[in-house]
């Protein structure tokens, strides 16, 4: 297919937002295209894709209703958006990083395909700041594996008086973490740094830990859908059961718990390969109200507790 010869002939039989829309939604839908990094359908994956070429706010159409898909496109707008639709289609990337911006908890993010694009339950936890768990305002936080910094600037703006350490491996994750820290201007309170989970945080102590660490099984990693072939395998894969880094998060968590911290973290669909490697492990999994599942619970007396009765 010559793309540019159909560019231009679809440029000229489309007209408004609504059209460009419709004419997406028809190709994503031809193309059997997957859906999980933000939206879960081709009609808001559209949506959403040809505001954000345009440089409209998401939510306009919240202000505007129906006026704003009746909207006309220029030439160069349509050629623009058609031209990115396509390769959304050809080539299986997520539009967030055909965009390069996310978002998490209703607050937006740089991200390329040096991170993971935020999709997680986490945030209706931090919205509801763990009521259902934290008795006193966290000061210092860890968000373990924090990618792109996502997590660690939600939870700073949840808890303004908090100091988040964003750690992660990956020096390239961490490059884009501080992008996104110095645009929400909060170089002085989220920190990135570079450590293997937790052992270059020596002598530190935190209320809350927070972590969403690779955990896709092997099975899962070879089902995986082409779009997720554009995010960084490090971030994902975790061996054959997907639990490969949760085990030493768990014996690492004790000395870096303050008393009374809670530890959070995510395991995905690894969750059904949690009762069988720690059957007397006594984590609480999350219920979430906007969907999503896969993150326990566990405070730092019953971890310490756990693991003292586990070695007698």
């Amino acid at each position: 297919m010559n793309h540019q010869i159909n560019i231009e002939q679809t440029v000229s039989e489309l007209d408004t937002i609504l059209d460009v829309v419709r004419w997406s939604v028809s190709r994503f839908n031809e193309a059997g295209l997957y859906y999980g990094h933000g939206t879960d359908n081709p009609w808001d994956e559209a949506v959403s894709l040809v505001l954000q070429l345009l440089h409209l706010p998401q939510n306009l159409p919240l202000q505007t209703g129906d006026q704003l898909f009746h909207s006309r496109l220029t030439s160069v707008e349509k050629i623009n958006v058609i031209a990115m639709i396509l390769r959304r289609v050809n080539e299986r990337i997520p539009a967030a990083y055909l965009t390069n911006q996310a978002w998490f908890c209703d607050l937006p993010f740089f991200v390329d395909e040096r991170v993971l694009i935020p999709r997680s339950p986490f945030a209706e936890l931090i919205k509801n700041k763990f009521d259902a768990w934290l008795t006193y305002e966290p000061v210092t936080i860890l968000d373990l594996c924090t990618g792109g910094g996502c997590i660690a600037i939600a939870l700073a703006y949840a808890f303004e008086n908090s100091q988040v350490d964003a750690v992660d491996i990956s020096s390239e994750a961490l490059d884009v973490a501080e992008i996104n820290i110095n645009e929400h201007g909060l170089a002085e309170r989220v920190f990135p740094i570079q450590s293997d989970l937790m052992t270059a945080l020596k002598g530190q102590s935190y209320d809350l830990i927070v972590c969403n660490p690779p955990y896709v099984d092997a099975e899962d990693m070879d089902d995986l859908p082409d779009e997720y072939h554009h995010e960084p395998e490090l971030a994902l894969a975790a061996g054959e059961d997907g639990l490969d880094l949760v085990d030493n998060i768990l014996r690492q968590a004790p000395e870096f718990l303050a008393e009374g911290g809670w530890l959070f973290v995510e395991v995905g669909n690894s969750e059904v390969h949690m009762p069988i490697k720690y059957p007397d492990l006594p984590i609480t999994w999350v219920e979430f109200e906007n969907g999503g599942s896969g993150i326990f619970a566990i405070n730092k007396t019953d971890l310490v507790e756990y693991w003292h009765s586990v070695q007698h």
